[in-house]
């Protein structure tokens, strides 16, 4: 016997799109990819349905999600450690110089982190001197390079930890990463009082008769500024066969003064470090990521100026 109430197709009730909201939808089909999601928000600022920062943001949220750990990390040579068995003095010299708020800790080895220091506490050691450090060390976070950022966006805001020690696939240190770093990735670089406009300029004269110098400045443009000439790269010949310097350019091989510094000092430099070349005096005032933001700059004194 047939059923005296056959199943009937669904009338579409549930659905609560219109008539034009479905012909829209048929002829224009959303993206099926990230790429084509992507595009979308082109189209959609072209079309001043949404402002450029906007869709930057938002392409940064996309790609967030394809993004891991060790793609953004502050890589194990560039880290900024602290030794636990350091006298007082030669840890409060490394945070004024470096300026960072956290610092991962070892012992004896930099491969064995021991916790975080936040370098808020040693406030609290230098009131009361009978402190031990190890009590005021906060227990370290260690994820793998391959944690996708999206899942550790979540941790940091989960545990209220902005920093965390990247391990490598053998167990290794491989870096560090902050929630700094991660959300960067979204809104672009997060500026500090260091952080100057791009069209703002490079070297800015300070009231102390000194110059600030922007690390990405070229050497040509500071030899120019400056009146001086940098040493060409070693055994390279000028006319004649002589070695030479040179007025307003310098070897192809550095395209930054903080590149050509970091090659003079023989590694990258530090907060505080000097170096004196072709007459200046340049003091790293403020480095990120592995390079020199901004020198100080100043022409070397003489013996007879004192």
């Amino acid at each position: 016997m047939s059923d005296p109430h056959p199943a009937r197709p669904s009338t579409g009730r549930d659905d609560k799109r219109t008539f034009l909201q479905k012909v829209t939808e048929f002829i224009f089909p959303g993206p099926d990819s990230k790429a084509e999601l992507i595009e979308s928000l082109a189209d959609a600022e072209d079309n001043q349905v949404i402002g450029a920062e906007s869709r930057a943001m938002l392409e940064g949220v996309i790609r967030l999600a394809e993004m891991s750990a060790g793609d953004v990390m502050v890589a194990a040579p560039r880290m900024d450690l602290i030794d636990i068995d350091a006298p007082y003095d030669d840890i409060l010299h490394l945070v004024i110089d470096t300026a960072h708020s956290r610092f991962p800790v070892y012992e004896r080895d930099r491969e064995n982190i021991i916790g975080i220091l936040m370098a808020k506490d040693l406030l609290k050691l230098q009131r009361a001197p009978e402190l031990n450090l190890r009590a005021l060390l906060r227990p370290a976070v260690f994820v793998p390079e391959s944690k996708g950022l999206n899942d550790l966006l979540r941790e940091f805001r989960g545990n209220r930890n902005h920093l965390a020690v990247v391990i490598d696939e053998f167990g290794r240190v491989a870096g560090l990463i902050t929630i700094e770093d991660v959300l960067e990735q979204i809104v672009g670089e997060i500026e500090d009082e260091f952080d100057i406009a791009e069209d703002a300029g490079d070297i800015f004269a300070l009231a102390d008769g000194t110059w600030r110098v922007s690390g990405d400045a070229s050497p040509e443009r500071v030899a120019e500024s400056f009146g001086v000439s940098f040493p060409r790269a070693e055994g390279e010949a000028g006319e004649g066969g002589q070695e030479r310097g040179f007025d307003k350019g310098f070897d192809k091989g550095f395209d930054t003064i903080g590149g050509l510094i970091a090659h003079e000092m023989g590694h990258v430099p530090k907060r505080g470090e000097r170096l004196a070349l072709a007459g200046l005096d340049f003091v790293v005032l403020h480095t990120k990521g592995g390079a020199v933001r901004w020198f100080r700059v100043s022409p070397v004194r003489s013996a007879a100026q004192g």
